[in-house]
This record gives structure tokens, sequence and C-alpha cells, in this order.
């Protein structure tokens, strides 16, 4: 992977670098020996060297007998418990998976929604397939999993009897505790579980994300391989090391006043791993009444909805672009006379869709936004392990350098007690948040 800042350099100060590599220092010293805020939830740094070798080897053996009994995998979760899943399936295969799959199953995500429409659109298509359900929830009591694995096992058990039942449920939980670890120890549903040094945004190269990918047919220990040569490099301090770079980057540009970072990529495939990527960064940076706001958005496509706001709106804007050096197909291109596509004969559509990206960011730094770049080589499993680690690493960096604690979400608390005080659970009574007026 490359990271290369030159765009941004006009609105950078000369030592955005520089003047920050004592924050690095320490944020990395912090990363690596788990004692800065929320320490206790950096296993992830070091879990591409330190997996269990025999639990991925049960892992991929499960995710063989999944594909053997089912055309369907329904995955049950909510936020870092399927968006990796959900956005490595898709980059590495298309948006289009559940249309192209020949010999794996068909793989829905749901669990993240309490829309009626969706659910028992879902319910209604399985009924009449073969399917297996996996569950992910630390927990067991988030309400929107809950609620969907409670409507997937009893279509199960309806189908197929509470018994048979049993072997097409897998769960993903705490090793010890919660409710649905107790749950799957009373019914015998086979587990994995998420280390607890390792929170769910950044949970992506565990079971959580691997199980679903392995049942694709990609492999898990490709992905855990470019991760591993990632930790490698960017454990490396100093100037060169592309996390720092970035971490130190972003920073310079929102204490500039750019406020709001778009990650963009001209892959259609990439859009849910933009989703991912505004969960880990959301979560981790915005809170105390700081942080960047991640959105993300999807070039050409967007360049016709949203590109008139990023080339003449509000200035608070900066870019973040992925770029894959090595497109998977080729589309030659030869128009005929009539066509008014004369300019395009003999050129690919890779060249075309790489100078589309060039003149975007002319454009856009013309106009006042800047730009990063992060090349990665192709759009395989170790190249994508790689870029996982990368932006995990460089989001606790991140949170380290603007003294926040990148590990924990205390806000993500706020509607849950306003919704469960509103559905009458016991405990929540006057729970109730009351909006305050406005001070005049």
């Amino acid at each position: 992977m490359e990271f290369d800042v030159t765009h941004a350099l006009p609105f950078l100060p000369e030592n955005w670098l520089s003047s920050r590599l004592e924050g690095l220092t320490n944020a990395r010293s912090l990363l690596e020996t788990g004692r800065g805020l929320g320490g206790s939830f950096t296993g992830w740094v070091r879990f591409p060297e330190t997996y269990d070798r025999k639990e991925l080897e049960r892992l991929i053996q499960t995710a063989r007998i999944i594909r053997e009994q089912s055309q369907v995998l329904v995955v049950i979760g909510i936020g870092g418990s399927y968006l990796g899943a959900r956005a490595v399936l898709e980059l590495l295969t298309s948006p289009n998976y559940n249309l192209l799959c020949r010999d794996r199953p068909q793989i829905f995500f749901t669990g993240n929604t309490l829309s009626s429409d969706a659910l028992s659109e879902l319910l209604e298509y399985v009924e009449d397939r073969s399917f297996s359900v996996l569950v992910i929830s630390k927990s067991g009591t988030t309400l929107e999993p809950s609620v969907a694995f409670l409507l997937f096992r009893q279509l199960l058990e309806k189908k197929y009897g509470r018994v048979k039942a049993r072997d097409r449920i897998f769960a993903i939980t705490d090793r010890h505790d919660g409710a649905l670890r107790a749950l799957a120890d009373q019914e015998g549903y086979a587990t994995f579980s998420i280390p607890p040094s390792i929170g769910g945004r950044y949970s992506v190269l565990t079971a959580a994300g691997l199980l679903p990918l392995a049942a694709a047919k990609l492999d898990p220990e490709e992905l855990l391989s470019g991760a591993a040569d990632a930790m490698v490099r960017l454990r490396t301090p100093g100037q060169d090391n592309p996390a720092w770079q970035y971490a130190a980057a972003r920073n310079a540009l929102y204490e500039g006043g750019k406020t709001i970072e778009l990650l963009a990529c001209y892959e259609p495939a990439f859009r849910c791993f933009g989703e991912w990527w505004k969960q880990l960064f959301g979560e981790s940076e915005g809170k105390e009444g700081r942080g960047l706001f991640p959105a993300s958005v999807e070039f050409t496509t967007d360049l016709h909805s949203l590109g008139q706001y990023i080339q003449e709106g509000e200035r608070d804007i900066f870019e973040t672009v992925v770029r894959f050096a090595i497109p998977a197909a080729s589309c030659p291109l030869d128009p005929k006379e009539d066509d008014q596509l004369d300019f395009l004969r003999g050129k690919d559509l890779r060249h075309v869709n790489e100078q589309a990206r060039k003149g975007t960011v002319l454009a856009h730094v013309a106009g006042g936004v800047p730009n990063l770049l992060l090349t990665v080589r192709e759009r395989s499993a170790y190249w994508v392990g790689q870029m996982l680690y990368f932006f995990e690493y460089a989001c606790g960096l991140s949170g380290y350098l603007l003294g926040l604690n990148p590990f924990n979400q205390p806000g993500v608390e706020a509607y849950k007690k306003n919704m469960f005080a509103l559905l009458g659970k016991p405990g929540y009574e006057g729970h109730l948040s009351t909006p305050q007026p406005p001070s005049l």
C-alpha cells in the first residue's frame, strides 16, 4: 500500500507531520502496550499474529458444513458484528454476490434493523429454501439482532423441528457470559467467540468476519496474512509510516477547519466498505464534542449528485480516496464513428476510470477540497487484509492524537435507554430523556 498526501499539501502547514511526531510516538506506545484509554480493547493490534490456528481450522470446517447443508446463510448482527463481513464479501466478490454465487450459499445480513417490512421479506424468502443462521452478538441483548434471531429461530424450528434446527444455528458471542452464550450452551449450538479484548468495530478479522467469508469460499488465511504483514510494517515508527502520515494529515486538516472526511472509491464494490469505515471512525472519534464526521461517496456515480456540493459548497470537507492499482477486469472500447465516442477508441475502460479519478482530484483541489490517496495493489484477500489493518491502526492513532478513548462508544446507549423506556422494559422506568429547550 502507498499513501500519498501530495494533493493535500496546499492546505497543510509545513510542519503537519513533524509537529505531531511526539503525539504519534505516544499514541503508538499506547496502542502497542495497551496502557492508554480503553487499552483493555487493543487485542486486535496483535491479533493477526496471535490467532488460534486450531480455532481457524474449526471455523473453515464449519463453513464447509454450512455450504453443504444450506442454500442460504442468514447472518444476524448489527454494527461491527456484520459490517466488516459484508464489506469484505462485496469488495472481494461483487455487490451482486447473491445473484452470481453458484457453488456457495447466498448470504443475507439482517438483525441491523427493526423494519417489519425488511424482516418479513427475508423470512418469506428463506421459508421454502434450506437455510442456516449465524447470530453474532457479544451480549445477546441488543434489540435488533435479538428480535431477528427470535424470528429466524422460530422459523428454523417450525421448518426442521427443534432438534434438527440446532444443527443449523451457529453463534459467535462472548466466551463465558451473556444471554446468547447461555442460550447456545443450553441448546447445544456450535459457537465461536470474539476475544474480550476486541470490540465490535475492530472484530472483522475474528470469527465475526471470517466465518461468513469462509462460507462464501473466501480465504480467511489470506486476509490474516495481509493483515499480519501490514501489522509488521505499521509497527515501525517514523515519518515514513503510512498510518502515521494518514493520522497526522487528517488531524492537521481537522484543526484547520476541515471537519468532514469523505471516503471515496471508483469501484461500486467498495460501497459497503465505506459503511464499515464510517462506523470505525465515527464511533472511535465522535465524542466529547470532537471528531471528524465520516461520510462516504461512490465515484463517479456520486459526482452526478453530490459533486456540485463537493466542488462549491461549504469548504469544510476533505477526501480520502482509495485506489486499486490493478483492476480485476479489462473492458476495451471500440466505438463506431457515429457513437460520438471516437476519442475513446483503443482505450480500456480501466484507463477511462483512472483519468476520471485524476480529473476529479484536480477539480476538487482547485475548488478547495484537499485530497489524500491510498493506493492498494488489487482487490484480493491479502491486500484487503492489509487495508483493513491500516484503517484500524490509523484509527487508533487518530483517537489518541485527539486525546480520546478510541475504544468506547458511550453515546450509543442513549437511544437504547429511551427506546426501552418507551417499550416498557423492566428496569428502564424513568430513563426517558427530556430534550432541553435552547437557551435564549
